[in-house]
């Protein structure tokens, strides 16, 4: 391992080790003051989500100054309108990060299991952030946040994308766009080197500093056809939805 690796991966463990208290805090400490001083529910996820969001935000420039990453937006602007469906391609542990970090209102759809984590249960249940254990409870989860005004994110691949392999979406986000009507807002995110892929642990630094670009993509229209079953429009719109990211893609690293 080269200095310059060793230098970054010490930055990487402080990050992470920050990353773990902060949710700690506002878990144990945070959020109890917050239910204790603002009655109102709905208030109260607006103020968390606020919260996050500038913890988010602050947590991605530590990265930077650290020399661990650097990141780059392209089309911001586009995100900072009200009540988005926002699909992305997932290829870093860190991608919500940066996501939830400049999406004012952002709601988001996490995995239930983070849901049980000490250090993400905290904040998930203090901003009201919507778990996948039920299908049919985060349909209904999902058209309720969009309609209240919230920015909705969605990593419709279940998982993190597999380094060199095309992007492959499940049905969820579309059947969210189907069932609420909403527009597609997608962000395609490149993250090289590959870092916090699926298996792989945060120690295993890569040579090179990471560069994430993340590109905020023309709004896609939902097919307003009904004549088909809910569940094949579904199955062709996740079809287009990822041979639109893969073509986005394959244009941008050859652009």
């Amino acid at each position: 391992m080269t200095l310059d690796q060793c230098r970054r991966g010490l930055g990487t463990a402080l990050s992470f080790a920050l990353f773990g208290i902060g949710g700690l805090l506002i878990g144990l400490l945070i959020a109890p003051v917050l239910k204790l001083t603002i009655r109102d529910a709905s208030r109260r996820r607006t103020h968390a989500r606020v919260l996050i969001q500038y913890a988010f935000r602050a947590f991605g420039g530590l990265m930077r100054t650290l020399g661990v990453l650097d990141y780059r937006f392209e089309g911001l602007s586009r995100l900072q309108r009200p009540g988005l469906l926002i699909l992305a391609n997932h290829p870093s542990l860190i991608d919500v990060v940066f996501l939830l970090g400049h999406v004012p209102q952002a709601d988001c759809i996490v995995k239930g299991k983070l849901a049980s984590n000490p250090f993400t249960r905290g904040p998930i249940r203090a901003a009201g952030y919507i778990t996948n254990r039920d299908p049919e409870a985060v349909l209904e989860a999902a058209r309720q946040s969009l309609a209240a005004g919230n920015s909705l994110i969605l990593f419709p691949e279940g998982t993190r994308t597999r380094p060199d392999r095309p992007v492959k979406f499940r049905r969820g986000g579309a059947n969210i766009a189907l069932r609420t009507g909403a527009n597609i807002t997608p962000v395609l995110i490149r993250c090289q080197p590959t870092t916090l892929t699926k298996g792989t642990p945060w120690y295993r630094i890569p040579p090179r500093k990471v560069q994430l670009d993340l590109h905020v993509l023309d709004d896609l229209s939902v097919p307003r056809e009904t004549q088909q079953p809910t569940s094949l429009r579904a199955r062709h719109l996740t079809r287009q939805l990822s041979d639109h990211f893969n073509h986005e893609l394959d244009r941008i690293q050859h652009a």
